[in-house]
């Protein structure tokens, strides 16, 4: 469920442009096809009906982005990027995008406003000289810096956004965007360090994991890391870097869960498979437990409003507690679209594992080492966007809010477990298994 924002669903540039969609669908694929488009209002809508044109609207983008056909579609595609563009009244054309790197350094690009994701991808790669096959193993991610020197991964970048209209209609130099790697197992660092960039990136990540504390390291392991450092062995520090606790995973800003106890602070990390919890509860008492992303039967994110502006996230997800004992656990944050992203490409991970298939064709289709562009998207500069009598939609969250939860999905399996064990002592834990994934395969 994704959420609009109050003012957006009701003003005529937003319902415009999704009825020009709605029209091109049932003109291409047919009325059978295409989902019921919420009906006009001709008088003023009172809050309640704003907030029921909300979620029509809502519910209309999710069934077309949900449908095999549409969802995949150019003409769906296309529409989400001159989405973006028209809201920010962006025009296509030449422009410089910084995109940062673990180690705190920039890399420039000359790109078009109208690129998607996978353009700018390549064109880091290009700058950087990374293999035209590593590069499906980073992906672009929105973060946020602090003053006090923290990072809030705000999101993935999807295929279909263009990340130089999303950073700028932020309007702040807190907002950056990131290169960072973007699979889970491990494994695959190997083929990262035989090639000299790839090394370089990836060492530069866990040496900055490091110094956040994201990647826990006592007395002797610190030592020994600083002599490998100061010998350049960069290949040497990564392995000792996988050894240690939370080597990969992505830690979210401290939020509010309802497990084991309702109102309960919890610091989430995303890694190994795993949602990690590290639980305050009501009495003090720390506990510290994960849930196997095995073991989810499914998981949602679902978001209200509230306020002006002011939108709550939740993710909940069905989870095997113990034999024949399912129980939702909710997490109420903002990075909730991010932690539902970090579960689905998991999974992605783990299905195409499990059926020996390439884990590089999983990441990102390539184009045969070139960057692509539609048509649309040529290196011609367009002349201003004329927008009269209109106010600016304010598509900052809401638009890409939208666009992140139409990649948000609820994953259904069925339990292959057969015992589990319950939640006892300072720890939570089990290893619940998707349909087709038992726990001896993994």
């Amino acid at each position: 469920v994704c959420a609009l924002g109050t003012e957006t669903p009701q003003h005529p540039l937003f319902r415009f442009i999704t009825c020009v969609l709605h029209k091109q669908i049932k003109k291409e694929y047919g009325s059978n096809v295409v989902p019921a488009f919420p009906p006009k209002k001709i008088f003023t809508l009172t809050p309640a009906e704003v907030e029921q044109r909300r979620e029509q609207l809502e519910k209309y983008m999710q069934a077309v982005r949900q449908d095999p056909l549409l969802g995949s579609s150019e003409m769906f595609n296309s529409f989400l990027r001159k989405a973006q563009q028209e809201t920010q009244q962006i025009p296509t054309e030449d422009v410089s995008l910084d995109i940062c790197l673990s180690n705190s350094q920039k890399v420039t690009v000359n790109i078009l406003t109208s690129d998607q994701t996978e353009d700018v991808l390549d064109a880091v790669a290009t700058k950087l000289d990374l293999p035209d096959d590593l590069v499906g193993y980073f992906s672009l991610f929105l973060i946020r810096e602090g003053m006090d020197g923290g990072l809030t991964f705000v999101r993935k970048l999807q295929e279909f956004e263009l990340p130089y209209v999303s950073i700028t209609s932020l309007r702040s130099s807190e907002f950056h965007i990131l290169l960072r790697k973007s699979y889970w197992d491990m494994a695959y660092d190997a083929d990262m360090m035989d090639n000299r960039v790839g090394l370089n990136l990836l060492y530069a990540q866990t040496v900055s994991d490091i110094e956040r504390g994201w990647i826990l390291v006592n007395k002797d392991q610190h030592r020994q890391l600083k002599s490998l450092q100061e010998k350049g062995s960069k290949k040497e520090f990564i392995h000792l870097g996988q050894t240690l606790k939370y080597y990969g995973y992505i830690k979210f800003d401290p939020c509010i869960t309802d497990f084991p106890e309702k109102g309960c602070q919890v610091i989430v990390s995303a890694g190994n498979n795993e949602l990690n919890f590290h639980v305050k509860l009501p009495n003090e008492q720390m506990k510290e437990g994960s849930f196997k992303v095995t073991r989810m039967r499914c998981w949602r994110v679902t978001s209200s409003v509230s306020g002006i502006c002011e939108v709550k996230l939740e993710l909940a997800f069905e989870y095997l507690m113990s034999k024949d004992r399912l129980q939702w656990v909710t997490i109420t944050s903002q990075q909730a679209i991010m932690m539902s992203i970090c579960l689905q490409s998991m999974v992605d991970e783990l299905m195409v594992k499990k059926s020996g298939g390439s884990i590089k064709k999983m990441l990102r289709k390539r184009h045969n080492g070139s960057i692509h562009r539609t048509d649309s998207q040529q290196a011609v500069k367009s002349p201003p966007l004329l927008v009269r009598n209109r106010i600016s939609l304010g598509f900052e969250p809401d638009l890409y809010l939208m666009l992140s939860t139409l990649s948000s999905v609820s994953l259904r399996g069925i339990s292959a477990s057969n015992s589990a064990n319950d939640i006892s002592g300072n720890d939570f834990h089990g290893n619940y298994a998707f349909e087709g994934i038992g726990d001896d395969d993994l």
